[in-house]
């Protein structure tokens, strides 16, 4: 990901994809290592929300979901943990992260980013949240799950 000369933003995107079944992907990241998560990434200078949605969506699992991608209009402030301030400016402690959803009729093939990812699997809502690593990935999740007529 290329960062301006001040750091990386403290702006992210995180697309949570499900299936009309229910379903829901989660990648395992390669570093920290046993880390799963939805579709994340930082916005790039002058890019907004929802084209750092689409670029991450196809950068991470192939995706491209233009047409059916929601912006679910919510959105978080997190800290952002020590071991990562390195990568922002001095003095930023925390992020600002904006939700979309991409609902597919049913599972798809993933092709991912070995740089970042090691592995996906499709869980249930709540196998889903219990296993990913993020708080704010995993109240997306509820979200979703309870707004979906079959998750």
């Amino acid at each position: 990901m290329l960062q301006s000369a001040t750091g990386k933003r403290p702006v992210s995107v995180l697309v949570v994809i499900y299936t009309d079944a229910g379903e829901f992907l989660l990648l395992n990241r390669v570093r920290p290592p046993h880390f799963w998560q939805s579709v994340t990434g930082s916005l790039l200078a002058g890019e907004s929300p929802r084209s750092a949605a689409l670029r991450e969506l196809k950068e991470e699992t192939g995706l491209i979901g233009a047409a059916g991608l929601v912006d679910l209009r919510q959105s978080r402030l997190f800290p952002i943990k020590p071991a990562w301030r390195a990568r922002y400016r001095p003095g930023v402690c925390f992020n600002r992260e904006h939700w979309f959803a991409l609902r597919l009729p049913g599972r798809r093939r993933i092709r991912l980013a070995a740089d970042e990812h090691s592995g996906c699997r499709w869980l249930r809502a709540g196998e889903a949240a219990r296993l990913t690593g993020s708080w704010t990935n995993r109240d997306a999740i509820r979200l979703l799950a309870s707004c979906a007529p079959s998750a």
